[in-house]
C-alpha cells in the first residue's frame, strides 16, 4: 500500500494519548471534565438557526458559486466596514468551510516549495503542518510567558532569510489569548511590509477581546497594501457556529480568483444552508456576541483567580479568546518531564483533560479552555490545583 510522501511531514498528534486515556476512564465510569475543546459551550443563536430552517424550506439546497453566494461575500466585506471602518469589495472575499479551510487554501495558493513562513510560537496547532503540506518551511519564533507570548519585530528579524515569504499573525492568539496592542501590531506590520513579507492575519477571535484591550485588525493595512496582506475570519467562535463550517478570507482579487479555482477542485462550495445561516449572523443583531463575550470575560477572571494559586504556575492574563496558556515547567522532574506527561498525570489524578503545550510549540505550558459552565470550570481547576500541589510535595 502506497501513502503519499507529503503526509509523512505531518506530525502525529501529541494529544492522542490524552484523548485515548480520557476515553478509557469514561468507559470505566469516571467523570472526566474536558477543558481541551476550543469551542463555545453556547448554542447557536436562534435567528441564525431559523435562517437555516428557512433556507431548507425554500429548497436552497443546490450548488452555489464556488467563492460563496454573492450576498454573503458582500456581508463579509461589510463586516470589515462595520467593525473596522474598512469596506472590502466582494471580489476580495472568498467563503470557505471554516477559517481553517480558508487558511489551507490560501497557503496552497501563495506558497511555493522551499518558501519560509514565520510562525510566532506558541501557535495554533495546524499552522506548521499546513505550511509543510504547501511545500513551505515553517520557521518558529518563540515568545514565552515572560514576553506575554508576543513577538517583536526584532525577534522576527532574527529569523528572516532570503527565502522568507510570509508571516502568520494570530491576535487574539490560540493558545495564549494574547492580543497585540495597536502600537505592537503597527510595528510588526511596518516591519513586514518594508521587507516585502506577506502578512496573513488570523482574526477568528476578533470579537472575543476583553476591555480595556482593543482589537487591531490587519484589514486597515489590506486597504492600503492588498498585494501583501490577507485577513481570515469566520463564524465559529464569535457566533457559536463551530459545526456550521463557514469562514471568510479577504485578499487581493487575483489571489481570491486562484483560491476559488483550487477550491472548485476540492470543496466546490460551502454548504448552501450554512451560507444562509452565516448571512443571518453577519447581518443580524450582535447582542448574542456581546453576551458571550461578557460570559467569557467572567470565566477568564474566575479561572485566573484559581490558576494564580497553583504551585509553580505562571500565566499572563489573556486579553482575548477563551484559553489560558499556563507555564507549569517549574513542576517538571522525575516522571513528569514534559507537558504531555503532566497532562496524563492530571487526567489520572484530577480527571481533567488539558492540552499539552507541545502541540502549540511550547512544551513548558499546558492549555485549558474556559468555554465551559462556571461551576464546572471552577471545580475542574480546583482539582487540577490539588493534583499539582501533591506533585509539588513529592
Amino acid at each position: 500500500m502506497q501513502i503519499a510522501d507529503r503526509l509523512s511531514q505531518i506530525r502525529p498528534s501529541v494529544t492522542l494519548a490524552i484523548n485515548t486515556r480520557a476515553q478509557e476512564l469514561r468507559a470505566q465510569g469516571v467523570q472526566v471534565t474536558s477543558l481541551a475543546v476550543g469551542e463555545p459551550d453556547f448554542p447557536t443563536p436562534p435567528h441564525i438557526r431559523e435562517a437555516a430552517k428557512a433556507a431548507i424550506d425554500a429548497n436552497f439546497t443546490r450548488y452555489t458559486a464556488v467563492a460563496g453566494i454573492p450576498e454573503l461575500r458582500r456581508a463579509a466585506g461589510a463586516y470589515f466596514e462595520r467593525h473596522y471602518a474598512t469596506p472590502v469589495a466582494p471580489e476580495s472575499i472568498i467563503i470557505g468551510a471554516g477559517g481553517k479551510q480558508c487558511l489551507y487554501t490560501f497557503l496552497q495558493t501563495v506558497i511555493d516549495p522551499g518558501d519560509e513562513v514565520l510562525v510566532p510560537s506558541p501557535y495554533w496547532v495546524s499552522y506548521p503542518d499546513m505550511v509543510r503540506l504547501a511545500g513551505g518551511v515553517p520557521v518558529t519564533v518563540p515568545a514565552g510567558a515572560e514576553l506575554g507570548f508576543k513577538v517583536t519585530p526584532l525577534m522576527l528579524e532574527n529569523r528572516v532569510s532570503d527565502r522568507t515569504r510570509l508571516l502568520i499573525l494570530n491576535s487574539p492568539c490560540n493558545p495564549s489569548g494574547a492580543v497585540y496592542t495597536d502600537r505592537e501590531f503597527m510595528h510588526i506590520m511596518r516591519w513586514a511590509l518594508a521587507r516585502n513579507i506577506f502578512v496573513l492575519s488570523d482574526e477568528i477571535y476578533d470579537q472575543l477581546v476583553f476591555e480595556p484591550a482593543r482589537m487591531t485588525s490587519a484589514i486597515t493595512w489590506f486597504a492600503h497594501c492588498p498585494e501583501l496582506v490577507a485577513v481570515v475570519n469566520g463564524l465559529s467562535k464569535s457566533y457559536a457556529m463551530t459545526g456550521w463550517r463557514v469562514g471568510f478570507l479577504a485578499a487581493h482579487p487575483e489571489i481570491i480568483k486562484k483560491m476559488a479555482s483550487l477550491q472548485g477542485h476540492s470543496l466546490s462550495n460551502v454548504c448552501s444552508v450554512a451560507q444562509k445561516a452565516a448571512l443571518a449572523a453577519l447581518e443580524g443583531p450582535d447582542d448574542c456576541v456581546r453576551e458571550m463575550r461578557s460570559a467569557f470575560r467572567r470565566r477568564r477572571d474566575l479561572a485566573m483567580d484559581i490558576v494564580n494559586a497553583w504551585p509553580g504556575a505562571v500565566c499572563p492574563r489573556p486579553d482575548g479568546a477563551f484559553y489560558l496558556f499556563v507555564d507549569v515547567s517549574a513542576l517538571y522532574g522525575g516522571e513528569i518531564s514534559d507537558s504531555t506527561s503532566l497532562c496524563s498525570y492530571l487526567l489520572d489524578r484530577a480527571h481533567v483533560a488539558l492540552v499539552p503545550g507541545a502541540a502549540f510549540g511550547d512544551d513548558r505550558c499546558v492549555r485549558l479552555s474556559y468555554a465551559v459552565a462556571d461551576e464546572a470550570l471552577a471545580d475542574a481547576l480546583r482539582r487540577v490545583g490539588e493534583a499539582l500541589a501533591a506533585l509539588a510535595r513529592q
